[in-house]
């Protein structure tokens, strides 16, 4: 096969692979944000009380390989590189990489399942500094549309719940609450992506298919300051009010807005999320991530297939269509 591009480039936020590695990081994330150094130390202890490794990088690595492995399968020989904008490999090192093999129109397989600003703009306005910083103006990169409602996303995330429910039912919950969760963003950021409704669209389309007929939405991972308005509900409020009225009952909660189980998902769900519902007195199910389920991995490769074979067949299920190959000027400003 002659594919339209000759590299693939996973695109994903990095993470630090050490307990020394973890404030340089941070203060990576933090450049031009104006964020106080002790926030940053706060923040640094949910990356300590986990080892001080990120497994966002594992994650990415098996992903890779996934990636190669079933792209292989369906015939392509195209390279993937992989760059993070955080942490090593930083894009400037996998692009340096690109170009020196040789690679002139990649491919970008961002690591993010709904759109907004943070999550998929500032990705792009990345690479573009980083091409420049290379001095690779000639490497042509363009995005893969993101999977929030492709039916290999929607499957692999419906297995997960599944399989977090058969766990509560085996623990003797007859009332589990399914709660969905994604990383809550500055309402301002918000009102000018499809990110709330993305993820609307997407958590009823995995509620459905796995046979549930009431659900939740509720956000995780705010950092901003106070004074400033964030998605909410919190999923820490969603289990008080939760608890409330139901004390013999379980909640599962389903983080979709997440690819993999890094540290968001590590501490703020498995750590702070769980404690409190010890505390409150309920069951604490979560449900896994997609990661590198089969189903997920196909998906993505046939989202792939989409772009190198220029089909303009591009599935999607539900009420909202496939998300734009390439996205408007003015999509998803920083608000």
């Amino acid at each position: 096969m002659s594919p339209s591009y000759d590299a693939l480039l996973l695109v994903s936020f990095g993470g630090p692979e050490c307990a020394e590695d973890v404030m340089p990081f941070l203060k990576n994330v933090a450049r031009g944000r104006n964020i106080p150094e002790a926030r940053l130390k706060e923040v640094a202890e949910h990356y300590y009380h986990l080892g001080g490794r990120s497994p966002i990088n594992d994650h990415c690595r098996a992903l890779k390989k996934a990636l190669q492995d079933e792209l292989s399968r369906r015939g392509y020989r195209l390279p993937v590189y992989w760059g993070n904008r955080n942490w090593h490999p930083f894009l400037e090192e996998a692009i340096d990489e690109m170009v020196k093999n040789g690679v002139r129109r990649a491919l970008a397989v961002v690591t993010s399942v709904f759109g907004s600003y943070s999550s998929c703009r500032r990705y792009l306005e990345d690479l573009t500094r980083a091409r420049e910083a290379c001095g690779a103006a000639t490497l042509e990169i363009d995005r893969l549309r993101l999977p929030f409602n492709h039916p290999g996303f929607v499957a692999a995330m419906t297995d997960r719940v599944r399989e977090a429910h058969e766990a509560a039912k085996k623990a003797g919950f007859a009332s589990i609450h399914l709660v969905f969760t994604a990383h809550s963003i500055p309402m301002a950021m918000a009102a000018g992506a499809p990110y709330v409704m993305q993820f609307e669209e997407a958590s009823r389309l995995v509620a459905e298919a796995a046979g549930f007929t009431t659900w939740q939405l509720a956000y995780q991972s705010r950092s901003g300051p106070p004074h400033v308005p964030w998605l909410e509900p919190d999923i820490l409020d969603v289990l008080r009010s939760i608890a409330e009225t139901e004390r013999a009952g379980a909640v599962l909660v389903a983080p979709i807005g997440f690819l993999s189980d890094h540290v968001e998902v590590l501490y703020d769900l498995d750590v702070e999320a769980a404690g409190l519902a010890r505390e409150l007195g309920i069951g604490f199910f979560r449900a896994g991530t997609v990661g590198t389920h089969p189903t997920f991995v196909a998906g993505l490769c046939e989202m792939i297939e989409e772009r190198l074979n220029g089909r303009p067949e591009r599935r999607a299920i539900g009420q909202l269509p496939a998300c734009a190959d390439v996205c408007p000027v003015d999509c998803c400003p920083p608000g």
